[in-house]
């Protein structure tokens, strides 16, 4: 109790970030066998790979890389800004990263959606038609970059609450623990990108 009579609140920070980075080894552990098993059949089905590959698009892709480390870098800034106090920048930041993740969805939604009119989804004629490791592929394309997409989804619903947070005063330069917690989830899903895009669309 403090001498106001008060009771003192304790706030727990190194275990809200230890908590946070053992959250985010478990998701490493989760795409890291994502990852692993995409190798171990790009060894067996190489030029089956390469071919499916080639079907996808790589501008759509190639401007969701860009989106996404423009909203990383906007999610730092804002990290920044409320520990300078400034929250008006912090918020703006924020909801810029929110716009990121949802132009990313957008054009992931504009990619799949021609991908399935083309027939090229799991299980579908067309696609049961392929090779064998094209078949392989796609079915990894649409497991990985459907588990992303929905961490992309998460991640700017938490931006949007800090945002929020930000401007009634919950997250303040006195208590930004919940903001760097989010802007280190924020940054996991766009790493994780940064191992999808190549892997997915410029084999070769």
């Amino acid at each position: 109790m403090s001498e106001a009579g008060h009771a003192t609140v304790h706030k727990d920070y190194t275990g809200a970030k230890l908590g946070m980075w053992l959250f985010l080894f478990t998701e490493i552990i989760l795409f890291g066998g994502m990852f692993l098993l995409y190798a171990v059949y790009l060894a067996r089905y190489p030029k089956e790979f390469a071919a499916a590959g080639a079907e996808l698009d790589i501008v759509l892709g190639t401007a969701n890389t860009v989106i996404l480390l423009t909203g990383s870098l906007l999610v730092a800034v804002s990290v920044s800004a409320v520990r300078r106090g400034s929250r008006k920048l912090a918020q703006w930041m924020l909801w810029g990263g929110v716009l990121s993740g949802a132009l990313f969805l957008f054009n992931k939604y504009l990619e799949w959606s021609t991908e399935i009119r083309h027939g090229i989804y799991p299980n579908s004629p067309v696609l049961l038609q392929k090779e064998q490791g094209e078949i392989i592929f796609f079915g990894l394309y649409y497991i990985t970059l459907g588990l992303h997409g929905l961490h992309v989804f998460i991640g700017a619903v938490l931006l949007a609450v800090m945002a929020v947070w930000v401007a009634t005063g919950a997250v303040n330069r006195d208590d930004f623990v919940k903001l760097e917690n989010s802007g280190l989830y924020w940054h996991l899903v766009d790493l994780i990108w940064i191992f999808i895009f190549p892997l997915y669309y410029l084999l070769l």
